[in-house]
């Protein structure tokens, strides 16, 4: 049985994004290997915050089909660059436990692992459930800086809880707890500013879309430009600086409210989809960001968050505000590049006439490919959005501008651009420094 420190995944746990089954043998392998690291990986890879994706990695594989053997090999992969935990301090673990204390451990990447079993202790305790609404979701001011942490870094710490709340793994919360604790809160400032814009907002509308609200960040040419290519990191040090309020004023205008939470967590979902698929620069080959990535590999998440039966509506709402928040932010740090829905709507896939291109041939392509896990999270999220959304698109108006045939097409243009020549993603497509180095395709590449 999975436990706050023991991870165990059984033929069921498949998550809730259904592709073919899982046997005993790689649920078994799973589970060892999701332990094994676990015990011996440290959060981070390098002391710059490079994120250890192993146990994104294996659960997409397995949640998607792949065999005992495929999750063993990118797992020795990944295995190989990952560095082992900073030893553990009994006596920090213990002064977490003090509430005046707490605060001065968090932002330090040193106490992941003390953080890692101050949260197993705290979880064995009281149940991750009560820990999790202790920690995130109180709204006092150590929950609110906790949950802003756990959007930060591109989203990476609520991506594992995410996984670790999906695949109903209680080792994996804690570890997504800690992972958050130990990031810096710049991105929660960002947050709190602007649901504290929209709380203040005397005349707010339920009806504004997010792809209403990404064509305002691009005719707003303020907002637009604030990031330049030279700043470290373009959100932080580009859009927070030059153009914060701008940034918040248009942010705080999408408004989800518990009557509209399901569909609206459909729209963020095609949303997100539509500016990482569509922010092409044809005549160049198709590549897609990697941060406007990450907003798709998040979305996934939000169906996972709004069945949880212990948390309240109000927590499922804010958690879905704030992902909208991050993406306008994540989409206006990239140049807020332009977007062509026809690079979508007429694209046509490489291996169209092997007639491989639908989802089992996309994610048999995908399971394959040798990366830290990105590709095949990004398909996994993808087909899954087309579940989401295909029963809005009934009523004729849908969620957003992705539907029908495309959501396949950007299934093909995933695997097709991760196995063409060129880096794997672009950083930073509205830029025309990040496409330098990538060739123009073939002029037979579409339609």
């Amino acid at each position: 049985m999975a436990s706050p420190t023991k991870i165990h995944l059984t033929t069921e746990d498949t998550g809730i994004f259904k592709f073919g089954s899982q046997n005993s043998e790689t649920a078994a392998k799973v589970s060892e290997l999701l332990q094994e690291n676990h015990e011996q990986h440290h959060i981070f890879f390098n002391d710059e915050g490079f994120h250890n994706h192993i146990v994104h990695h294996l659960l997409t594989l397995y949640s998607v089909g792949a065999p005992a053997a495929v999750l063993e090999k990118h797992y020795k992969n990944n295995a190989s660059y990952q560095r082992p935990p900073v030893p553990l301090d009994e006596r920090v673990v213990q002064d977490m436990s003090n509430p005046e204390h707490f605060q001065k451990y968090l932002g330090n990447e040193k106490y992941y692992h003390d953080f890692l079993v101050f949260f197993q202790k705290e979880m064995e305790s009281k149940g991750a459930e009560s820990v999790l609404n202790e920690f995130l979701f109180a709204e006092n001011e150590k929950a609110d800086d906790l949950l802003g942490r756990m959007y930060g870094g591109f989203f990476h710490p609520i991506i594992h809880l995410g996984f670790g709340l999906e695949f109903q793994q209680p080792a994996i919360i804690a570890e997504a707890l800690a992972q958050g604790a130990v990031h810096d809160n710049w991105t929660g400032k960002y947050l709190l500013r602007t649901e504290a814009a929209a709380k203040s907002n005397p005349n707010p509308s339920i009806n504004t879309t997010l792809v209403e609200l990404l064509e305002e960040i691009r005719a707003d040419k303020k907002l637009a430009t604030s990031a330049h290519w030279e700043d470290p990191n373009k959100v932080r040090d580009g859009i927070l600086v030059r153009a914060p309020e701008e940034m918040i004023r248009i942010a705080s205008k999408w408004i989800v409210t518990p009557e509209t939470l399901e569909r609206k967590t459909a729209e963020m979902t095609n949303a997100a989809i539509f500016f990482t698929a569509a922010a092409q620069r044809p005549p160049k080959q198709v590549k897609f960001d990697f941060f406007y990535m990450h907003s798709t590999n998040t979305s996934i998440f939000y169906p996972t968050f709004n069945a949880l039966p212990f948390l309240s509506t109000k927590s499922k709402v804010r958690l879905l505000q704030w992902k909208a928040y991050v993406d306008l932010a994540i989409y206006t740090s990239r140049a807020a590049a332009p977007l062509h829905l026809s690079e979508v709507s007429l694209y046509t896939p490489a291996k169209l006439n092997s007639g491989n291109v639908e989802w089992k041939g996309i994610f048999r392509r995908l399971t394959e490919f040798a990366d830290d896990g990105h590709a095949v999270k990004f398909g996994r999220a993808v087909a899954n959005a087309e579940r989401l959304c295909k029963p809005y698109e009934k009523d004729g108006a849908g969620v957003g501008v992705v539907h029908g045939f495309m959501w396949e097409k950007i299934g093909n243009m995933i695997a097709d651009s991760v196995e063409d020549t060129g880096a794997t993603w672009s950083r930073g497509v509205g830029f025309a420094e990040a496409w330098e180095d990538y060739v123009d395709r073939p002029r037979k590449s579409q339609l």
